[in-house]
């Protein structure tokens, strides 16, 4: 076995050299980098910025479109519909450029979405496969889904309930992670040993 091999390079790369993966980028400042980034013109305001660690969402709201007074809601649906339509088929080459110089810094997937007015759409959306492992009960809940038609898969089914998990706890969620960010401050903050 070559000791400085082809694959012993990669393996390095890979496990940063000490058994174990390498971890990405800290995103600490990827909202900042990210407004910095995005021409002023786009959006009516600053871009909301999400990051896991598989991937970063940016949407932005863009310009209601003008109506007449007797416009319906179908008419109003129509127009923001048309007007991110409108907006992602514009921006195609510069949100691609965009994209990837934030892949190339923080190794993350990048994804993008609009808002007008009460119509909310993603697109280029990232699906990160997840592995678990679930006991009977929890798979019977699975198929009960599946078989009621609400999920085409146990995989599909997986997803809809930690959507429906997410929009009935966002609060607690949302200060779960914000303790989750003391306790990584915190430690980097600790003494160095």
């Amino acid at each position: 076995m070559r000791k400085h091999g082809h694959w012993s390079g990669h393996a390095q790369a890979f496990f940063g050299g000490r058994g174990r993966a390498a971890e990405a980028p800290s995103t600490n400042d990827a909202a900042a980098f990210i407004q910095g980034a995005l021409p002023d013109d786009w959006f009516t305001g600053p871009a909301d910025v999400s990051v896991d660690r598989d991937e970063i969402i940016i949407v932005g709201s863009l310009p209601s479109p003008k109506l007449d007074e007797g416009a319906t809601d179908a008419d109003r649906a129509a127009a923001e519909q048309g007007r991110i339509a409108a907006f992602r088929e514009s921006t195609r080459e510069r949100r691609i450029q965009i994209a990837r110089q934030l892949e190339h810094r923080y190794q993350r997937k990048v994804a993008w979405g609009a808002i007008a007015g009460d119509t909310h759409e993603l697109f280029t959306t990232h699906s990160a496969p997840v592995m678990t492992r679930l006991r009977q009960p929890e798979r019977k809940v699975l198929d009960t889904l599946v078989d009621a038609g609400v999920a085409r898969s146990r995989s599909e089914a997986l997803a809809w309930s930690v959507r429906l998990v997410g929009q009935h706890a966002e609060t607690w969620l949302a200060e779960l992670r914000d303790a989750m960010g003391a306790v990584d401050e915190l430690r980097k903050r600790g003494p160095e040993l």
